[in-house]
């Protein structure tokens, strides 16, 4: 398995990181990605993918809740991190660029989240479609937050859609129309999580109506939204498991043809193998 969302360099973790990492191991996981959300984490994270190299994999990106007045300031930072010149003549066509060395697997975590405040909305928008314009000039693919804001997210991606490389609309909990609509991205991903495990969700019977299990790649988000029976305790990667294999008993499927399939979706998106 593989756990392409975990906060991994969180405070949450600062205590047990290496028995977090030992029972993922143990559980069956694989990598495990780790989205930044500013310019601290985006500088502090490939430190921290650095103590394990080829399990924890580094992102580099501004989070829409931490966009503010200065983002042009910050963003400028941020791309100091990104290998701009190695991919300056990427076909805008291909798929994502295979990673070289330590650098940023993707860009992320990005996107847009009108949920709780709009004061910071224009410069939102406008940080979210610069690093959408990262992902085309350096072929890393995208993990895009999203929360309340669905059709501006959409708007912007459409612009950029056939020289976009890919990514993952993380942590989606949408609807059928919703899932269509996110498709229509033909070389992105949804992300799904916990939540598919909650009692009240409606995602065991909406995506596989309308998702094919080849477009889907494993999350937890930890240390957020842990999968039932863990729900309220902190997330972690060992606990992607039960997504699989909730997921699994959704599509009628069984838990190894859900660990293939999603694993070659890393693949194909990422550009690295698995």
């Amino acid at each position: 398995m593989i756990d392409t969302h975990a906060h991994l360099d969180g405070e949450e973790f600062r205590d047990d990181l290496p028995a977090v990492i030992q029972r993922a191991r143990e559980a069956g996981v694989e990598k495990v990605f780790i989205p930044a959300i500013d310019l601290a984490t985006s500088q502090l994270i490939p430190q921290l993918c650095s103590q394990y190299p080829g399990y924890l994999y580094p992102m580099a990106g501004l989070h829409p809740e931490e966009v503010r007045a200065d983002w042009r300031e910050v963003l400028q930072e941020i791309k100091l991190a990104l290998p701009l010149e190695s991919a300056s003549s990427a076909d805008s066509n291909q798929t994502p660029l295979p990673r070289v060395g330590d650098g940023p697997l993707a860009i992320g975590e990005v996107g847009l989240d009108f949920y709780w405040s709009r004061e910071f909305e224009q410069e939102q928008l406008l940080a979210f479609e610069e690093q959408v314009r990262w992902s085309v000039e350096t072929r890393l693919p995208l993990m895009i937050h999203c929360r309340k804001a669905q059709n501006e997210m959409v708007k912007i991606l459409r612009r950029y859609e056939r020289e976009l490389p890919g990514g993952v609309f993380h942590c989606f909990t949408g609807n059928q129309l919703e899932a269509r609509e996110l498709l229509s991205f033909e070389r992105f991903v949804l992300g799904i999580g916990g939540v598919l495990t909650f009692k009240k969700s409606h995602l065991p019977e909406d995506l596989p109506a309308a998702v094919p299990l080849s477009r889907i790649v494993l999350e937890t988000d930890s240390p957020y939204m842990a999968p039932v029976p863990n729900r309220g305790q902190r997330n972690e990667p060992a606990f992607v498991a039960l997504v699989m294999q909730r997921l699994a008993e959704a599509y009628g499927v069984s838990p190894e043809v859900v660990e293939r399939q999603t694993n070659a979706n890393v693949a194909r998106v990422f550009g690295i193998s698995c």
